[in-house]
Parts: structure tokens; C-alpha cells; sequence
């Protein structure tokens, strides 16, 4: 019998793809359009993300397209492939959501996805979901990330205000990588090339060794898990940073796929809770 009774299912929206473009060597930028948009909004923050719908190879899904028939109906096995990514700019008036793909060759479900997709194609996704946004009464903002958080943080700066003071370090693995953040903030920017280097080393180290500026900070850290976490207890407890003024997650976990990295996230979330309870923080 298939899975899904008694699942909650999201609601699905289809667009289609309108263009491809190579931003970087290793980041691909799909933009999607079509008439599935109308209606759609991501809302204030700036770090949304969707559940792109990976259709498996060989599989026939019902037209129109009803993930809850498909769960209801269909193995799991059978199911769509699930992949979060971040929106790197939703254009209302454009009708055009911008979505990066970081590109490694054949690895995975969705870089090669993005290589090979044409205009035209339809693309299902669930979402957005999203709770950052840069604060208006914050001093300063702090924005750590790897490449997979180089889209929020991107769109963080774009949104932030006039004369708005942030620092921003983003670690990729070469200065091909690179990109131009545009914000009418007071906006610096350092970059972190990894060059065959344990992925986060370096960004750790340079946040650790940055003098921080007096005054209220909001800080922004998302990327691979093990470096968020050293970047979590830093800020945390060493620095001292509230909670509400820390928005910081795991997109993904380096030996995992995201299936994986969801199957275990709930244990790695109690691990923070207990240096929260050690700490007499709660």
C-alpha cells in the first residue's frame, strides 16, 4: 500500500522555466515565469526558500499535478524528490523568481537538474516558506554563509537600508566564485576562498578573528551544519548574542544528501538546546 494517508500535503504551484544563466562556474541561476505565478508572493523575508518537485525518471505523474493522489496512489519510492532551495529574487511586476543552483558535475538531484533544463520546462514546487529579514532597529548586521546561503544573503543586502551598516563573509571555493552584492547599505564584504580547505574552516576563523562593533547586532548564518554550529556557539555564548537577534540553520550537512540531513536534523537541533540548557540560557 503507498504511503501518505493521514499526510498533510502542501500546496503545489507550477511554473515554467524562462531562462538559464551561467552566474559563476559553479552556480547556475534558473529563472522561472509563467501564468502558475499569478497569485504568488513571497512576502517581507528575505530568506525564503521552496520544496522544488523532482519528478523520477520513468515515473508518470497525474495531470494536473496532485501530490496528494501521488502519495496516495504511488510508492514512495515513486514519489518526487524534494530539494530546498532559497529564492534569490521574486520580480512581481516581472512575473520572474529567480532560484541559484550551486553545480557540481553529476552529483546530485538538482545541480545537474539545472544544467541540462530548458526554457519551457515546468518546474512544481511547494512553498515559500521563510523569518528573516534584516531589522531596521538593529546597530549592525552580521551575515555569515557558504555558497547555498549566498542567495539569501544576497537578497538580505539588497533589502537593506540607506546607510544601513553590515559585514558580510562568504566562504566559495575560488575568486571565480565571487559575486557583486548591490545594496545602498554601508555594506562590507569579505570573502573566503576555501581552495581545497574543510568547508567553513575559513569562515569560522575570520568571524572568530573580526572585532565586532559596539552596539545591537542581528546576525544572519546559515550554510553547511558543522560550521553553523561552531558559528552558533561563538555568537551565542562566547559573544553573547540573544537568541532573537540570531537567525541561524543548517541548510545542509556535508556526507548528506538532504534526505538525510532532514532524517537527522531533529537530533542536531537537540544538541543545540542542551549547550542552550548547559549554558543556563534558556
Amino acid at each position: 500500500m503507498a504511503e501518505g494517508r493521514g499526510r498533510r500535503t502542501p500546496r503545489i504551484t507550477t511554473a515554467e522555466v524562462v531562462r538559464t544563466e551561467r552566474v559563476t562556474p559553479h552556480l547556475i541561476r534558473v529563472v522561472l515565469g509563467g501564468e502558475g505565478l499569478d497569485g504568488f508572493d513571497c512576502g517581507d523575508c528575505t530568506d525564503h526558500y521552496l520544496k522544488l518537485q523532482f519528478p523520477v525518471e520513468g515515473v508518470a505523474y497525474p495531470e494536473p499535478f496532485d501530490l496528494a493522489r501521488i502519495r496516495e496512489e504511488l510508492p514512495r519510492e515513486q514519489w518526487p524528490v524534494t530539494r530546498t532551495y532559497t529564492v534569490r529574487r521574486w520580480d512581481k511586476a516581472a512575473r520572474e523568481l529567480w532560484i541559484d543552483f550551486v553545480y557540481h558535475g553529476d552529483e546530485g538531484v538538482a545541480g545537474p537538474w539545472a544544467a541540462k533544463v530548458r526554457p519551457g520546462t515546468l518546474v512544481r514546487f511547494a512553498g515559500p516558506g521563510g523569518a528573516y529579514a534584516p531589522s531596521a532597529d538593529a546597530d549592525w548586521h552580521l551575515l555569515a554563509g557558504d555558497e547555498s546561503a549566498l542567495p539569501a544573503i544576497a537578497a538580505s543586502v539588497e533589502r537593506l537600508a540607506p546607510g544601513a551598516r553590515a559585514h558580510v563573509f562568504l566562504e566559495v571555493e575560488g575568486p571565480e566564485e565571487e559575486q557583486q552584492l548591490k545594496s545602498v547599505g554601508d555594506v562590507t564584504v569579505t570573502w573566503l576562498h576555501r581552495d581545497g580547505a574543510r568547508v567553513g574552516e575559513r569562515l569560522c576563523a575570520a568571524v572568530r578573528a573580526f572585532a565586532f562593533p559596539p552596539g545591537d547586532v542581528q546576525a544572519f548564518v546559515h550554510g553547511e551544519a558543522g560550521f553553523v554550529r561552531d558559528l552558533r556557539r561563538l555568537l551565542r555564548f562566547e559573544r553573547g548574542i540573544p537568541r532573537e537577534r540570531l537567525s541561524v540553520s543548517g541548510y545542509w550537512r556535508q556526507g548528506l544528501n538532504e534526505d538525510g540531513w532532514q532524517s537527522t536534523k531533529a537530533e542536531w537541533r537537540k544538541v543545540d538546546e542542551e549547550d542552550e540548557a548547559r549554558a543556563g540560557t534558556r
